[in-house]
């Protein structure tokens, strides 16, 4: 049976890590942070916030990810440190509510964007983000370097969109339309804790995507080191760069507009440019497009080292004789998307019911560190998480503070993932018995 071609570079990697956490979100989700806490200094220290974790995240993966340089990223983590259980059951979730459920996500959000230029109906926007999906699934299905070239141009696209964007914030900032005030004391929600707690649904939601480059350390150059290093910088620029980006919308905008508004990077480019909604739809549309892309390759590498494990069909477990790409694995996720989009009908649907499973697992695969430490000290460690046992320690209790309150605050989307999690359960007994 053919493997997987080795052909991941570190800049490569570093632009799917970037790339998968740049889609929608940084352009949708502020107008939900905003609505949630709306107060400058706490939309800001929401987002730092957001960053803080994915950054204790990454140092935790990283070190992880140097132990295993293999396909499956996350689930190899989790198979390793609490048995294949666990691990079946974060595949499982991947497949049918995280990965598939953001996919559906990106694709109604690319759909939104493009109605700027032609007023679609509800049909044909689930239409055009059937056809992206299904698109991007067969270009990845090409090859790893296709894939590798796809993410850096369309990354490096939507990078320079949002400078453009920073850019005109500072520079056209005008003191007398808009106050750019972040530490006064007014307009501060009555509960700052859980306010920020649910407004954290929207930005975990646009740092979500980081640690897919653990996903492709069985087609990466010298894993040991391109994987870590990759998670570990896509983080850092990441999270610069949304904070970056929501100053420069404050600087445009008002709070009380950014919070009343789903095309926020369109209406603040607006004050300043003529065609500057245009402009930024079309930078949105791109950025998107290019996660999208990233989302159709990463994730079934997933299924495909589940499969080898033995503990999911076996049939997605086979490599292109061609091509060297797990395409039945794509193909399977790439068709579950279609169904996600068509029983979920609300973006803020999707992105709860996908963020509220993917912190869940992350949280649980981030405590792993604890248990490799501990039980396996002599294992080949090339990075060491910085700041051990107190980085993975924030990140594991934040994830998990986010993940309660969510079960509190929104129970229809995230009992429906907790449904799908025991299906899973019943789903591996089946495999385990085949």
């Amino acid at each position: 049976m053919p493997g997987l071609d080795r052909k991941l570079t570190l800049y490569g990697l570093t632009m799917i890590a970037v790339g998968s956490c740049i889609g929608s979100g940084i352009f949708v989700t502020p107008y939900e942070v905003a609505a949630a806490v709306p107060h400058q200094g706490i939309i800001l220290l929401v987002w730092i916030l957001g960053g803080l974790i994915a950054l204790t995240g990454a140092l935790t993966f990283a070190e992880l990810g140097g132990m295993f340089p293999t396909a499956g990223g996350v689930y190899v983590f989790l198979r390793e440190a609490y048995g294949p259980f666990a691990g079946f059951l974060y595949g499982w979730t991947i497949l049918l509510v995280i990965n598939t459920g953001a996919l559906a996500a990106l694709g109604i959000a690319l759909a939104e964007y493009l109605s700027f230029f032609y007023a679609f109906s509800a049909s044909a926007k689930i239409g055009i983000a059937i056809g992206v999906i299904a698109g991007l699934t067969l270009f990845n299905l090409v090859g790893v370097s296709a894939s590798q070239w796809l993410s850096n141009v369309f990354t490096g696209l939507k990078l320079l969109a949002i400078a453009g964007l920073i850019g005109l914030g500072f520079w056209f900032y005008d003191a007398q339309q808009v106050t750019f005030d972040p530490f006064t004391a007014h307009n501060l929600p009555d509960n700052i804790l859980s306010a920020s707690l649910l407004a954290l649904v929207g930005v975990l939601w646009s740092f979500g995507g980081w640690h897919h480059a653990s996903y492709l350390a069985g087609e990466a150059v010298a894993p040991q080191r391109t994987v870590p290093r990759a998670m570990v910088l896509g983080a850092l620029i990441v999270t610069l760069t949304y904070v970056l980006v929501n100053i420069g919308y404050m600087l445009l905008l008002p709070v009380e507009a950014i919070a009343q508004t789903t095309r926020v990077a369109g209406d603040a480019a607006a004050v300043v440019l003529p065609a500057g909604g245009q402009i930024m739809t079309v930078a949105i549309a791109i950025s998107i497009f290019g996660t999208i892309g990233i989302y159709t390759m990463s994730a079934p590498r997933i299924y495909f080292a589940m499969a080898r494990d033995k503990v999911f069909f076996p049939q997605l477990a086979k490599v292109h004789p061609r091509f060297h790409t797990p395409a039945a694995a794509m193909l399977v996720q790439a068709a579950w998307a279609v169904l996600l989009l068509l029983f979920w009908g609300t973006f803020s649907d999707l992105i709860t019911y996908v963020t509220f499973m993917d912190i869940a697992f992350m949280a649980l695969a981030g405590g792993s560190i604890f248990y490799f430490r501990r039980n396996q000290p002599e294992r080949d460690r090339v990075y060491r998480c910085w700041g051990y046992p107190l980085v993975p320690g924030i990140f594991v209790f934040i994830s998990t503070a986010f993940v309660l309150n969510t079960l509190y605050q929104r129970p229809v989307q995230a009992l429906a993932g907790l449904f799908m999690l025991g299906l899973g359960m019943a789903a591996f007994r089946f495999f385990r018995h085949k």
